[in-house]
C-alpha cells in the first residue's frame, strides 16, 4: 500500500516533459530553423523600430515579413521632408574645398608674377624631368635629385628664375619693345595666343619659318608696318617712308619649347636677340639667354609660365601708358623718319582737321629730336 502511493506520487517526476518538442527537433528540417531563426530577428528589428518611433517625431520605415526589405512609402512629401532633414543634420559634416584645379582659369585668368608660389609649381608639375640617363650635365645646377630613376628639378630655382625672366619681359614692354611668344607643340596654342595678347605682343604657334630673322627681307617683306605714338594710336602718312625699311625684329623671344625651335633661337643668337625658353634636363641651358629649369612636357606647367610672363608683360604695358599720360616717354622713338607733310596726312587720313595734323607732326618731331 505504500509503496502504490509512493510511486503514483514520485512517478510523474521520472516520465521525461520535453517528448512533444524532442520529436519536433528530430523531425524538423533545416530550413524550418532558419525560418525560425528569420522570424526572431524580425520580431527584434520590429521591437526596436517601435523603441524608436516612441522618442522620434519622424517615422522609420518598416520591413516587409516575407522579403525582410523596407517597405516603400507612397508619399512623396515625406520623401522630402525627410530628405531636408538629413540635409539639415548632415550638412555641415565633413570638410570643404575652397579651391580645386579647374583647366580653363589658367587661360581666362592666369596667375601673376606675385601669384607664383612652390605650391603652384608643384601642382602644375615643374619638378618632374626626364631619365637620368638623358640629361644634360649642363643642367646639374638646377636638379635637387633622383626619385625611382628620374631626375627631379629644385622648385626653389624654378621660382627664382621665373621671377627673373618676368621682370625682363615686364621692362621689355614698359620700354615699348616686341616680345615674340612662340610654342610649336601640341595644345600651346591657346596659352600662347593668350599671353601674347596680354602683353601687346606677338605669336608663334605652328612651324618656325628658318630664315625669319636673318633673311626677313624675303621672308616678311611684304608684311605691312605703321608708325603709333605713345598712346598706341597711328600716326599716318609714313607709308611712303616704310617701304624701304628692313623687316621689323622682335625685342624679345619666349619659347616655350626649345627643342623643336632650335633654329629660331640660332638666328636670334646671331641677331643679339635674348630669349627665354623652358628648360627641361635634357636641354641645353645655354641655347637662351634667360632659362627657367621646368617640366616642358607638361601642358599644365607650360600654361602657368606663359600666364605669369604675359601678365608680366602686361604690367610693362600698363607702367608704359600711365608713364605716356604724363607726357613721359619711356621708349627711343624710330630713326629716320622725318614729319609728314599736311596734304599727305589730309589724302591719307581722309578729313582730318588740319590743326590736329599739326599738332601730331610737331610730336613727332620732338620725338625724333629726343632720339
Amino acid at each position: 500500500m505504500i509503496i502504490r502511493q509512493f510511486a503514483f506520487r514520485q512517478g510523474r517526476s521520472f516520465i521525461p516533459k520535453n517528448v512533444t518538442r524532442q520529436w519536433k527537433r528530430c523531425l524538423a528540417s533545416p530550413a524550418d530553423l532558419i525560418q525560425q531563426s528569420l522570424q526572431n530577428q524580425l520580431q527584434e528589428t520590429r521591437a526596436i523600430e517601435s523603441e524608436v518611433n516612441l522618442h522620434s517625431s519622424h517615422h522609420i520605415q518598416t520591413i516587409d515579413a516575407e522579403t525582410h526589405a523596407p517597405v516603400e512609402t507612397d508619399s512623396i512629401a515625406e520623401d522630402y521632408h525627410e530628405l531636408l532633414r538629413q540635409q539639415k543634420v548632415t550638412g555641415r559634416l565633413g570638410t570643404e574645398v575652397a579651391k580645386h584645379y579647374q583647366p580653363h582659369t589658367l587661360i581666362s585668368n592666369p596667375p601673376r608674377p606675385s601669384d607664383v608660389t612652390l605650391e603652384l609649381l608643384l601642382a602644375s608639375q615643374a619638378h618632374l624631368g626626364h631619365n637620368a640617363s638623358l640629361w644634360n650635365p649642363a643642367n646639374a645646377r638646377y636638379i635637387f635629385g633622383i626619385r625611382d630613376g628620374i631626375h627631379i628639378i629644385s622648385l626653389d630655382v624654378t621660382a627664382a628664375y621665373l621671377r627673373r625672366a618676368a621682370k625682363v619681359v615686364s621692362a621689355v614692354a614698359e620700354r615699348g619693345g616686341l616680345i615674340l611668344f612662340a610654342g610649336t607643340r601640341n595644345g600651346q596654342d591657346r596659352c600662347v595666343v593668350r599671353a601674347a595678347g596680354l602683353a601687346g605682343g606677338c605669336h608663334l604657334f605652328e612651324r618656325w619659318i628658318p630664315g625669319s630673322i636673318t633673311n626677313g627681307l624675303q621672308i616678311l617683306g611684304k608684311c605691312r608696318l605703321k608708325v603709333v605714338n605713345e598712346l598706341d594710336e597711328e600716326i599716318h602718312g609714313f607709308d611712303d617712308q616704310l617701304t624701304d625699311r628692313p623687316a621689323l625684329k622682335p625685342d624679345l623671344v619666349v619659347c616655350l619649347n626649345p627643342l623643336e625651335n632650335y633654329v629660331m633661337l640660332h638666328e636670334c643668337g646671331l641677331n643679339n636677340i635674348p630669349t627665354i625658353g623652358i628648360i627641361d634636363t635634357d636641354a641645353n641651358p645655354t641655347w637662351v639667354t634667360y632659362p627657367i629649369p621646368a617640366n616642358d612636357d607638361s601642358l599644365r606647367c607650360v600654361q602657368v609660365i606663359a600666364g605669369v610672363l604675359g601678365r608680366a608683360g602686361q604690367e610693362g604695358q600698363a607702367a608704359r601708358r600711365e608713364a605716356a599720360a604724363r607726357n613721359q616717354i619711356t621708349y627711343a622713338p624710330a630713326e629716320n623718319l622725318r614729319p609728314p607733310q599736311r596734304d599727305t596726312r589730309a589724302r591719307e587720313g581722309g578729313n582730318v582737321h588740319a590743326d590736329a595734323l599739326d599738332a601730331e607732326a610737331r610730336q613727332v618731331s620732338r620725338h625724333m629730336r629726343d632720339a
